[in-house]
């Protein structure tokens, strides 16, 4: 199986390609140059795999960057409709989480991930030698406490600000872990995770001005 995953949901952007469970080729850029396509191409390039070979599609839906993971998303939803490829959507935290426990780390981490508003997205996980396991799901805290239960180590993509350990969510172990994975989705179910309730207030109607 042939895999290209999209991992846009922090200011470090990452595509990898994997055949088989084995990555064969990986792009990364920070911030939005090169562009989504450039960073696909360069990780084909490096797999020796032409965009025709790509079975499935995976999408890191977040929490982080709304804008990131909308043209992820996007790039794959376009991807699907020209190719009939399979779309599968995970969490970029339980990538973070891959991601760390692949680094070496092993004991009770915690994830932060910048939520806006002084606020930040929350989960913790037990790491082992076997794998990791969630222990408490995200959910949107302020910086008080995130902070709170010293003992665990803090990583994320802003956690350097928080005395913890910068790292971001890493493509290739999010296509990792959807190796074996069958439960694709169409494509206008994929939707960014994004836990703040969506309050708007509603435009007044147009004035009429007197000719």
């Amino acid at each position: 199986m042939k895999i290209l995953a999209l991992e846009f949901s922090s200011e470090r952007r990452g595509v990898a390609v994997l055949d088989d469970g084995t990555v064969r080729g990986a792009a990364l850029a920070t911030g939005h140059a090169p562009s989504a396509m450039a960073l696909v191409e360069e990780a084909l390039r490096q797999a020796g795999l032409e965009r025709e070979a790509v079975e499935r599609i995976v999408v890191g839906l977040g929490p982080g960057s709304y804008t990131g993971i909308r043209a992820s998303i996007a790039l794959a939803q376009g991807w699907a409709l020209a190719r009939g490829v399979g779309l599968l959507g995970l969490s970029s935290a339980e990538a973070l989480a891959a991601t760390a426990h692949a680094t070496g780390l092993r004991g009770p981490i915690r994830l932060a991930i910048d939520a806006q508003r002084g606020d930040f997205y929350r989960a913790d996980y037990e790491l082992s030698d076997a794998g990791f396991n969630l222990i408490e799901p995200l959910r949107i805290v302020g910086r008080d406490e995130l902070l709170q239960s010293a003992g665990k180590t803090i990583i994320g993509p802003e956690a350097d600000r928080l005395g913890g350990t910068q790292m971001f969510p890493d493509a290739a172990q999010l296509g990792l872990l959807s190796v074996g994975r069958e439960d694709f989705v169409a494509g206008e179910s994929l939707e960014p995770i994004y836990l703040r309730e969506t309050n708007f207030v509603k435009a007044r109607p147009l004035r009429v001005l007197p000719v």
